[in-house]
């Protein structure tokens, strides 16, 4: 007899190659999980070390930003005690100067004048008096303004002082003049030459 294949072999064939197909897909699709769940791994990895390293940065930008405060604390401090430290030395350095600005006012009095009142704003001194004649007032204007501790005196005004029965018995006045240091003055020449 003679050999005849009566199989249907292109179907199993066909079924065969199917199946192939199907387990080469099937790999494909283990293969493509596997490096996706590889992959997102790695990026989920690498997502939360660059969330350590911003908490690591936001940690030290806190201390950084402390440190900070603090330094400015103590700058501000420092500045407050260098301006009470030259206020003191000021103060210090001034505390002659009184006494002999209150000396100089006594040496260039004139006979017949009184202060009444003596204001100091800065360099500005106001006096208030009394004088019994006219020129005892130009006596003293002249004495403040060649005396070394004064410069620029002027007078503001002057009013006659009248008794009950109508009388001048003296001059009420007001002069301001500004009040300086030999030391300066000469700290000034020295500084111009």
């Amino acid at each position: 007899m003679s050999n005849i294949n009566l199989r249907p072999w292109r179907e199993e064939r066909r079924k065969e190659r199917q199946q192939q197909f199907i387990y080469v897909i099937l790999l494909v699709v283990v293969a493509a999980s596997a490096s996706m769940f590889t992959w997102q791994q790695d990026v989920a990895g690498d997502i939360s070390l660059q969330k350590q390293r911003n908490a690591f940065l936001n940690q030290q930008i806190v201390a950084q930003d402390s440190r900070i405060a603090e330094i400015t604390s103590l700058q501000e401090q420092r500045a407050k005690l260098i301006d009470r430290m030259t206020v003191i030395q000021r103060l210090q350095g001034d505390r002659p100067i009184i006494v002999r600005v209150f000396d100089e006012l006594v040496r260039t009095l004139p006979d017949g004048v009184y202060y009444q009142e003596l204001t100091k704003t800065n360099d500005l001194i106001l006096i208030h008096g009394i004088a019994d004649k006219p020129n005892s007032i130009s006596d003293l204007l002249r004495n403040l303004d060649q005396s070394e501790w004064f410069k620029d005196a002027f007078l503001a005004d002057i009013k006659a002082v009248k008794d009950q029965g109508g009388e001048v018995i003296g001059n009420e006045f007001n002069i301001n003049v500004k009040q300086t240091s030999p030391r300066a003055e000469d700290e000034a020449e020295g500084g111009s030459q």
